[in-house]
């Protein structure tokens, strides 16, 4: 097989199951934390230590909620059986700053989690497996892309940049931005930040205990922000469920 149908038919298996995958970084995550924190990081229970980490992965949640905010129904990539759809090409609003901006968002949650880590090596390996399996998913995404809109997709490739964003191209996404779109595809996520930095600082607690467990494993600030964060996901979750609040005409979103 050539490179590129091989670079394709990997980059449409990872699309097919990116959701579930990067789940590996926890088993990456835990003996580094345990084992391997680097002298260089400032202590991982000093406020301005982990807000800023923190800081990082929500502006990786913003990111993504200007993309969804702003996107209309049928101008992204679905992860179905049958690969991927578009109706249309979708050019405008973040799309005019940057191809990918999911995943630019995406990258920023992760980064700000893996910092948090405390070891520096951790933080730019883990930056080139992200670039490296990325790249094949977006490398499958522009294929689809460049053969059903052709020109129009060419144009638009060679004005934006795949990852890093031009944000004096932005152009009006012309519609109006949807918050609530935004709160009833999002809120898995930003419950999975708050859960995966209080299982890292409950893991850097255990090591600083002298690898025993007791009741302060956890930081009393993480516990907190826990129970806030589940709470938000729980009304978020019951109003996406059972009632139809959340509900936008001709919006949707797929990761």
């Amino acid at each position: 097989m050539a490179l590129i149908e091989s670079m394709e038919q990997s980059g449409n298996w990872l699309f097919r199951w990116r959701s579930f995958l990067p789940l590996a970084l926890y088993a990456l995550a835990a003996p580094v934390a345990l084992w391997a924190p680097d002298a260089w990081s400032p202590a991982y229970d000093a406020p301005a230590w982990w807000m800023a980490c923190l800081a990082v992965s929500l502006l990786g949640l913003v990111f993504r909620a200007l993309t969804i905010g702003y996107t209309p129904r049928g101008t992204s990539g679905r992860n179905t059986s049958e690969g991927q759809v578009a109706e249309s090409l979708n050019t405008r609003g973040v799309y005019s700053t940057v191809r990918h901006p999911l995943y630019v968002g995406n990258y920023f949650m992760w980064i700000g989690l893996v910092m948090f880590v405390g070891n520096q090596w951790f933080t730019m390996v883990v930056t080139l497996l992200f670039w490296v399996y990325y790249e094949r998913i977006m490398f499958a995404e522009e294929a689809f892309l460049r053969r059903k809109f052709e020109q129009a997709y060419l144009d638009w490739s060679l004005r934006t940049p795949a990852f890093i964003p031009r944000f004096g191209r932005w152009t009006s996404p012309g519609v109006t931005f949807s918050m609530r779109n935004v709160l009833k595809r999002e809120y898995n996520g930003f419950f999975a930040v708050f859960v995966s930095f209080a299982l890292i600082d409950a893991l850097h607690g255990f090591r600083e205990a002298g690898f025993e467990l007791n009741e302060d494993v956890l930081s009393p600030h993480w516990v907190n922000l826990l129970a806030g964060a589940a709470v938000v996901f729980l009304v978020l979750r019951t109003l996406k469920k059972r009632t139809k609040v959340l509900d936008v005409a001709g919006r949707e979103y797929v990761a």
